[in-house]
């Protein structure tokens, strides 16, 4: 029986993508913040899993460092008793939230990944076989010309994000992509945004026709989301700063969301993600993972996972990213026309670069993006604020 022998952890500073949908605004907190957290699982047999964790990778770090003497001597191939031992062993400390979900998913995800080399089968195939061989994903941005820029790659769908003159670029990027590309839009929640504000820009956004609108509230805002519901006439999308079934339940239940986008390294790894995928179902609700802050192996994993469910609609991807993403990794997951391909090697199909990794140490992992506030009240980082002046909000043309 093949056991647990060590658990490592390998945290790194990652540059900043090309560009976000925040870059039409200011400046996002990936610019300064992105770090990766990378965790290798090695076993008696010489075998080594990977996974990745998020949710605040610095701290994420600590927590799987944390619960390494839960896993040491333990059969590799227990991933649900393991999930379950580790989640007891959190309890004492309250609801962690993200940070112990993101270690449970780095540490999860590097099981599935064992399994499948044990096995010598893919991790699509061990989550019940593969619905699609190729994955549909979608890009940031920020402008006219980016999007060009991407449809000219192929690429089928689109979101832009932040929120001053969001009605406008959208409006802008729609008449120069054309109505075959699929479109998206991202208000990001709170810290910027009133549910007023909310429902009006959603208004103003109806007639593109969106794919979904993406976070116009808050996650936890329940009032919010029921007045969105109530009040727009497009499919709304959530969950990626959400940690566990329990906190995605009240949406499901009262219908409030169309798509759920839990994050691969911070919604607890591949045993909870396809427990919400069976969740969602049964509410016909469509699955499109989040991966804005993410590195390539909670990328993979999420190809993996939308391989294996019927209710997947479409992943989310930094595309350009930093150049340094493509060292971190080995793997024969290529994109091509908008679509990437599910890796029929055994575990997830890749191998992580250790050497690079540890070439780029962790300097910051907090930051506060910039332009989103109301001008003169940058200084205030305010939580919640109306938008001020209102007259601009839903403008849809120069």
């Amino acid at each position: 029986m093949m056991k647990i022998k060590d658990v490592r952890c390998h945290l790194m500073q990652a540059q900043a993508p090309g560009h976000t949908g925040w870059t039409a605004t200011g400046k996002s907190a990936l610019a300064t913040s992105r770090n990766w957290l990378f965790v290798t699982i090695e076993t008696d047999e010489g075998l080594i899993g990977t996974g990745e964790g998020s949710g605040w990778p610095r701290v994420v770090e600590t927590a799987v460092r944390d619960l390494r003497h839960l896993l040491v001597g333990e059969p590799a191939s227990d991933i649900e008793r393991l999930w379950q031992k580790m989640r007891v062993a959190m309890m004492g400390h309250g609801q962690t939230g993200v940070v112990g979900m993101g270690a449970l998913a780095a540490i999860d995800t590097a099981l599935w990944d064992l399994k499948g080399l044990a096995l010598g089968t893919s991790v699509a195939n061990l989550l019940g076989g593969t619905t699609r061989a190729k994955i549909p994903y979608y890009v940031h941005a920020p402008s006219v010309e980016t999007a060009q820029a991407a449809v000219a790659m192929g690429v089928s769908a689109i979101k832009v994000g932040g929120i001053k003159d969001v009605v406008e670029r959208a409006f802008a990027i729609r008449a120069a992509v054309g109505p075959e590309v699929d479109m998206m839009v991202d208000l990001h929640g709170p810290p910027w945004l009133t549910a007023a504000d909310a429902v009006a820009i959603g208004r103003a956004l109806e007639p593109l026709n969106l794919l979904f609108l993406e976070e116009p509230v808050a996650p936890d805002d329940l009032r919010g989301w029921r007045l969105m519901r109530e009040k727009l006439a497009l499919p709304l999308a959530t969950g990626e700063r959400l940690s566990s079934l329990t906190c995605m339940k009240p949406l499901l239940e009262e219908g409030l969301v169309d798509v759920l986008q839990p994050d691969t390294g911070r919604f607890g790894g591949l045993t909870q993600m396809k427990k919400l995928a069976g969740m969602a179902e049964a509410w016909a609700v469509m699955v499109a993972p989040h991966s804005g802050s993410l590195g390539p192996v909670a990328e993979v994993a999420a190809v993996h996972l939308l391989s294996a469910i019927p209710n997947a609609l479409i992943l989310e991807r930094m595309q350009p990213d930093w150049s340094g993403r493509a060292e971190v990794l080995r793997t024969n997951l290529a994109a091509e026309a908008g679509l990437l391909n599910v890796p029929t090697t055994p575990g997830l199909g890749i191998e992580l670069n250790t050497e690079f990794i540890a070439q780029h140490p962790s300097t910051q992992n907090t930051a506060i993006a910039t332009g989103g506030w109301n001008a003169g009240t940058a200084e205030e980082t305010t939580y919640l604020q109306a938008r001020r002046p209102r007259s601009f909000l839903t403008k849809s043309e120069q």
